[in-house]
């Protein structure tokens, strides 16, 4: 059985991709097309890791750290499905309800147990995430957190942000 994971390669052409079944790829679009037809992960190209700054690297979120395709389409699927059900109505109304500040860990467990959701089941604290970063660059709702760590230079990292209602800020 031949081995496929994709790695990108720097040189005198640019970047490029090589798979460890020997095969030269010239750029990134037919890297992924050379993982999706060996069952890899499209977006780490079957590494099971995302490189978020030089140096550091993470499981890739797209197929949970297992580089495999089938595992990527679930995940799309899940979010697709979350995307449906959690709309920002329903994080608006959760967040509503909120007179102080809230974490994002308390507004994705309020919509979960308001939509009857097991544990598991779809991606809502990502959904979630989404859908109240879209809030804060409306300026309904503003971020207190400071950044639990620094990545690099020009990235952070918050593991449970928290937010409050723009309008409560001045109470």
């Amino acid at each position: 059985m031949t081995k496929h994971v994709i790695f990108p390669q720097t040189g005198i052409l640019g970047d490029v991709f090589a798979c460890e079944c020997g095969t030269m790829l010239a750029d990134r679009m037919t890297a992924e097309l050379h993982a999706a037809e060996n069952d890899l992960c499209s977006a780490c190209l079957g590494s099971a890791e995302e490189q978020v700054v030089p140096g550091l690297a993470r499981p890739c979120p797209a197929c949970a750290g297992t580089g495999g395709r089938r595992e990527q389409i679930t995940w799309q699927l899940a979010y697709a499905e979350a995307e449906h059900l959690i709309t920002m109505t329903i994080v608006r109304g959760v967040v509503a309800g909120f007179d102080g500040p809230f974490h994002l860990s308390e507004i994705a467990d309020t919509v979960r147990e308001g939509l009857g959701l097991p544990g598991g089941r779809l991606p809502v604290g990502p959904r979630v995430r989404d859908l109240l970063l879209q809030l804060q660059a409306a300026g309904e709702i503003t971020m207190l957190s400071a950044p639990d760590e620094m990545l690099g230079t020009d990235m952070v990292l918050y593991r449970d942000p928290q937010w409050q209602r723009a309008r409560t800020l001045g109470l």
